[in-house]
């Protein structure tokens, strides 16, 4: 399956959850920076995971312009998940998460979500991921591969 993983990154976390997704996909999946992407880059895409930190509540401004720049419908064949990197605190969840709203963004732009939005916790709002994450998102990603 042609896969695309779009992330940004703040403090490297994301990055390698990103990376970690990639590994446990195989093949021909491709992870690249959301500045770097395009939607030259989803032509025959077949599953599209865009991963987020959490920040104030949404994803970076990196991913959103990624997402907005998306044409309208242009996923309309393409399977779509939405991740992040966020805090167990309690308090963050008034503000809610970003992968919420990449999924919507997704969904907008014809994705079919394959999975709900998914969080994967770090320890402070620098990081690092907590213990066991990175082997959650790989099962997570196996978990969601046809």
């Amino acid at each position: 399956m042609k896969t695309l993983i779009v992330y940004d990154s703040t403090y490297g976390n994301t990055e390698k959850l990103a990376k970690a997704l990639g590994e446990a996909l195989g093949g021909p999946a491709r992870v690249i920076r959301a500045a770097e992407a395009g939607s030259a880059e989803l032509d025959k895409m077949e599953l599209l995971i865009v991963a987020s930190p959490t920040t104030g509540g949404r994803p970076t401004e990196a991913v959103l312009r990624f997402l907005d720049n998306i044409p309208a419908a242009a996923l309309k064949k393409v399977k779509a998940a939405a991740v992040d990197t966020r805090l167990k605190a309690k308090w963050v969840r008034i503000f809610g998460y970003a992968a919420d709203k990449i999924g919507a963004r997704l969904e907008a732009r014809g994705g079919t979500l394959i999975a709900p939005p998914e969080g994967f916790f770090v320890r402070g709002s620098k990081g690092p991921l907590a213990d066991g994450e990175l082997e959650r998102a790989g099962a997570w990603a196996k978990g969601i591969a046809p």
